[in-house]
């Protein structure tokens, strides 16, 4: 009996497979128990073949996995894990057709000590390799918490001892670069108990709190059945000290199973302080550049902390092509695109197959799930290859499961995986070996901090199609269980020389991964608070450094000296704030200038109290301007933005309580332009 489903242009697809699978190696006893005798049948032949796989990784053995066994690996049933496998046979089936061209990556072997010298180098610390004093790095160093420097000493102290073994060039101390003793270290780290988002602690003030539960972007049924915990998540401490409490060892359910239902997750809320929420689109590219290099020392340091190894693939090339639309890098993808739409973030071949798929796709039964016509899905990624840039592609012809198909083969054709070769390890282990979702979600949480702009926006945009999806479970029936396990296999088992064995023996696990990365989005989106606080804290340490170099360098001294002789001036009182020249006036203390360009009244000076908000700040404009600004500035979202001083841009959050935000960044000038988008 074969098992038949139809697409919207009323096509058969059937799901039979005349050929005997390829046995996979490594999956007899990971995930799938026998098949329960309601789903048995009489012949092997009339089985569809992803299930057929299923039943013979249940019954037959095989050795088992070359690492051991975790508490995630463990088990669903075969039925609950069909539709991954289905998938998994699909992709190797237009692999075979030839309408995917396999992507080869090259992984160089290294030893302990090239290792951490790479990863010294991608937290921003490669002055400590090449020994020279470097402001950025002495900045870096500064704003580390107890847990991150342990972090970074532990991987100086084995590149070291590496390079001593090699009898190599001698290496700076440890201890001369973090100020340590023999007999105990004496770290200058960032305080540990709470503060708010911008490191600054107010004499007298206690945080004020509003609840942003992580519900607000689960409106798509994701909550039905029995009601599930919830839980509350903070910002204001690293996630690596807030753990470090917890035993070093712990023992993890080796029997725990996987629930699939959607309630089994908890609900998290998030805490609003003060300074509010910074999405990853409100700060600048160099302080997300700095917030990449912190992510990565937090990460390495929560999973020390956790007793888990950080592993990361080490590729040395990557092949992909520079012209057309499939199989390209997506930065030169976007390099391309943004030649037609300057700014664009999401390469316009993405977006388009996402808005088709928005537009009729989100109620069809089976989306995502139901392949389309292999040989039309061909024909069509030709077609868009010669036509769409030169917009004469009809997308009219495209039907809904063709799209959900070329969607899929645009992921899994990147030449680098969406979120990178270099950490699929590292998400993998993340379930494998950790088992409260709360520290899973951490976890994910930095692993998105370190994604690539290019990939962090393309995700973005892939997973907020999904919430969608999930959103219209009555009509096209994938709830979140079904669209994670169809999505996990183009996301994480890639063709790599070392792809196949270990991703495939992940299959729950990926699709755990992508269930949480469903479920919690706007939550991963939101850039950590304590992040936030060591950029501005690495800002000002590096403005102090560039200071001190300025008043010893020789030149500047003579100038000095020469100026003092000429006359005496008065000295400006230490401390004394220094405003951009047309700020520089005598402002009362809580007093900001405001400017608007795009308003017909371009600045405002406001006089700022404890309960006084940006959203406040912004109705003021507006209710000034409404009549004389044009109606394309009126259309327009206008936000609060800090510029300068301690930060490099910063899209204030509409509920950020501004005298807070002032105090944090006196020094700061304030804007009111629209959003990034």
């Amino acid at each position: 009996m074969t098992m038949e489903m139809k697409d919207s242009g009323s096509v058969v697809l059937t799901a039979y497979h005349p050929h005997s699978p390829a046995r996979i190696p490594g999956m007899e006893q990971s995930f799938v128990q026998d098949i329960p005798p309601s789903h048995s049948p009489t012949s092997r032949k009339s089985l569809p073949r992803c299930r057929r796989i299923n039943r013979m990784l249940s019954n037959e053995s095989a050795p088992p996995p070359a690492f051991s066994r975790s508490n995630s690996q463990a088990s669903m049933d075969s039925t609950s894990m069909e539709d991954f496998w289905c998938e998994v046979e699909s992709i190797k089936e237009s692999s075979e057709d030839g309408s995917e061209e396999a992507t080869l990556l090259e992984f160089k072997p290294a030893d302990e000590g090239e290792l951490e010298a790479e990863w010294l180098q991608d937290v921003g610390l490669s002055t400590l390799i090449s020994g020279a004093e470097e402001e950025d790095g002495q900045a870096l160093l500064s704003t580390l918490t107890r847990t991150q420097a342990a972090a970074v000493q532990k991987r100086y102290n084995t590149y070291t001892q590496t390079l001593r073994k090699k009898n190599k060039h001698t290496v700076r101390d440890v201890r001369d670069i973090f100020g340590t003793s023999d007999s105990s270290p004496t770290f200058e780290t960032v305080p540990v108990s709470p503060v708010p988002s911008n490191g600054i602690q107010l004499p007298g003030q206690k945080p004020v709190w509003k609840s942003v539960s992580s519900n607000s972007c689960l409106d798509c049924g994701l909550d039905k059945g029995s009601p599930s915990v919830t839980e509350e998540l903070s910002y204001e401490v690293s996630f690596s000290e807030s753990i470090t409490v917890l035993p070093k060892t712990q023992e993890w359910p080796k029997n725990q199973r996987f629930k699939k239902e959607d309630s089994a997750l908890p609900k998290f809320i998030v805490r609003k302080s003060r300074f509010g929420l910074t999405e990853v689109g409100d700060l600048s590219p160099e302080d997300m550049k700095k917030i990449r290099y912190l992510s990565l020392i937090e990460l390495t340091a929560f999973y020390d902390a956790l007793g888990v190894e950080l592993k990361r693939n080490r590729v040395e090339r990557v092949r992909g092509r520079e012209n057309g639309l499939f199989g390209v890098p997506l930065t030169i993808l976007l390099e391309n695109d943004q030649k037609k739409v300057p700014g664009i973030k999401v390469p316009l071949i993405f977006q388009k197959l996402l808005l088709k798929l928005e537009e009729t796709g989100l109620e069809t039964e089976g989306i995502l799930r139901v392949p389309g016509s292999a040989s039309r899905v061909k024909n069509l990624h030709q077609e868009l290859e010669a036509k769409f840039y030169e917009d004469t592609f009809d997308w009219d012809q495209v039907r809904n499961n063709d799209a959900a198909g070329l969607l899929k083969m645009f992921i899994r054709e990147l030449p680098s995986p969406l979120f990178t070769v270099e950490y699929l390890p590292a998400f993998i282990t993340l379930v494998e070996k950790i088992s409260k979702i709360r520290l899973q979600l951490q976890a994910l949480h930095l692993l998105i901090m370190l994604l690539p702009e290019a990939n962090r926006d393309t995700a973005k945009a892939f997973l907020q199609f999904l919430k969608k999806v999930v959103a219209n479970e009555g009509k096209n029936k994938m709830n979140l269980w079904n669209v994670s396990m169809i999505v996990a296999p183009n996301l994480f088992i890639y063709k790599g020389k070392r792809a196949n064995q270990q991703e495939m023996q992940a299959a729950a696990t990926t699709a755990h991964i992508v269930r949480l990365l469903i479920r919690y989005q706007d939550i991963l989106w939101t850039v950590p608070s304590f992040l936030i606080s060591q950029v501005r804290k690495m800002n000002e340490a590096a403005m102090n450094n560039s200071k001190r170099q300025l008043m010893f360098d020789k030149g500047v001294r003579k100038l000095l000296r020469r100026k003092t002789m000429e006359r005496e001036r008065p000295e400006r009182p230490e401390g004394a704030v220094t405003f951009p020249p047309y700020l520089q006036s005598d402002i009362p203390e809580g007093v900001i200038r405001v400017y608007a360009p795009l308003h017909s009244k371009v600045s405002m000076a406001i006089q700022l109290n404890s309960q006084t908000k940006a959203k406040d700040i912004l109705a003021r404009f507006h209710c000034e301007n409404s009549h004389g600004s044009s109606q394309k500035m009126r259309s327009q979202i206008q936000s609060l933005h800090e510029i300068g001083g301690n930060i490099g841009q910063h899209c204030l959050d509409p509920d950020a309580y501004m005298l807070d935000v002032y105090r944090a960044n006196p020094q700061a000038e304030w804007v009111i332009k629209p959003k990034a988008s």
